[in-house]
């Protein structure tokens, strides 16, 4: 009889701790439709096999309002138990405000770890040396061009060597078809994208090739960042990129979504989901044989070199406050997987970061991103540090004095330096 008791009470005690395993929530932060969507089979995926609830809290879009909502909720404690961090320069900052659990042993640990790119790895390495995200998608980056205007016209769609064969080579767009001949986003409205889809592309082949000295400091008074202002004033001087529309609220829309398909706007630095969402399938003003009528160049270096930029797309991360951090961190591995890389970059148009992708059915069928993700080994990358993201708002305030014609190259690095010592201390910069 005490036997049969015992069962019982144990069975109602095994049910009990069931139910409450059933009944516990893990919280995600995400934004926009297609983000939502792309996660949508992740989170059943995590709900089955861990037996929890996710709940899905949508903030705004915009990278942006989205970074400063989360930013908002990190700081009071609020704040979901993952998330995913719209830009590769605030991980630093938000490591070094304590925001992030650290992963490093699980990511080593799990069986995706050894099928990653290199340039993954190293990317999600902080500079502390621990890893806090996840690495799963790649934004690869290069200079989009138009190859049928260019034919069109008898110029040359070889691939440019130097920056001043770049700039030759605008300037011969405008002079024979009155198109402009390239555009690098620029000013306060592009926010991040100054940074992420500009100004780096340069910098990482000039005499700085990169931000962050041996001591962690901010070396922004090199040679290397007033010859990348150089380019800008070249550009906007000459009427060689468009300025009106990146003085405007939304600044891609004219030169991306109407200039480039009309043909007007010859040459975009881009990333690999142009050729789906601005310009192909997705595009609500797609061209007609995309892949075949855009080609592709590698940046330039200022006097050699070529270079593909690899940035992290959007990694996700635990909540350092997390009530449950060892099973937010569970989660965020099974986000790492290759049917989660899939459906990112089906709706994205990213590039997964794990090169058995390569083998994947699903992903073949993404034929605009599959040479792209064979480039992804070949990426080069900015070096990470704390006050990347003040760096990023400076570039952006620099490139729109620069627009307004307000200064010169050393005037725009004078902006960008005053703007980070005030920002986070002269002691911070070099």
């Amino acid at each position: 009889m005490k036997k049969m008791v015992l069962g019982g009470l144990c069975a109602i005690l095994l049910s009990a701790v069931s139910t409450l395993a059933q009944a516990e929530t893990i919280r995600i932060a995400n934004h926009g439709q297609a983000g939502i969507d792309a996660m949508k089979s992740t989170v059943e995926r995590i709900e089955k096999k861990y037996g929890v609830t996710v709940e899905v809290i949508e903030y705004p879009a915009p990278d942006k309002d989205y970074l400063t909502k989360l930013l908002t909720e990190l700081g009071a404690g609020n704040a979901p138990d993952l998330f995913s961090i719209p830009t590769t320069a605030a991980v630093a900052d938000m490591v070094e405000a304590g925001y992030l659990a650290p992963v490093t042993k699980e990511f080593k640990a799990w069986d995706g770890y050894a099928n990653l790119y290199d340039v993954a790895k190293e990317l999600a390495v902080s500079p502390d040396g621990e890893t806090y995200v996840m690495p799963f998608m790649l934004g690869i980056q290069e200079i989009y061009y138009r190859k049928d205007v260019l034919e069109k016209a008898g110029i040359s769609t070889e691939q440019p060597k130097t920056w001043q064969e770049l700039l030759d080579r605008a300037a011969e767009v405008k002079q024979k078809t009155g198109a402009y001949g390239l555009l690098f986003p620029a000013g306060v409205s592009w926010g991040s994208g100054a940074f992420d889809e500009g100004f780096q592309h340069l910098l990482v082949g000039s005499k700085t090739p990169q931000l962050v000295d041996a001591d962690g400091k901010l070396d922004l008074n090199g040679e290397g960042i007033k010859d990348v202002f150089n380019v800008y004033k070249e550009l906007i001087d000459k009427d060689l990129m468009p300025t009106q529309p990146l003085l405007g609220p939304e600044p891609w829309v004219v030169p991306k979504y109407q200039m480039f398909p009309e043909g007007k706007l010859a040459a975009t630095t881009c990333g690999s989901w142009c050729y789906i969402f601005d310009w192909g399938r997705e595009s609500k003003n797609p061209i007609p044989d995309v892949t075949k009528v855009v080609g592709t160049w590698t940046v330039p270096g200022q006097s050699s070199g070529q270079y593909v930029l690899a940035n992290l797309a959007a990694p996700w991360a635990v909540n350092s406050k997390s009530a449950n951090t060892e099973l937010a961190i569970k989660a965020l591995m099974e986000i790492g997987s290759i049917e989660t890389q899939i459906s990112y970059a089906a709706r994205i148009g990213n590039i997964p970061a794990s090169t058995d992708a390569a083998d994947n059915g699903e992903f073949q069928k993404l034929t605009e991103l599959v040479p792209i993700h064979a480039a992804a080994g070949n990426g080069v990358f900015l070096k990470q540090a704390s006050g990347f993201g003040t760096v990023s708002e400076g570039v952006a305030r620099a490139t729109e004095a620069l627009l307004r014609k307000e200064t010169d190259a050393a005037g725009a690095q004078k902006i960008l330096v005053d703007y980070v010592k005030e920002t986070l201390g002269d002691d911070m910069v070099k």
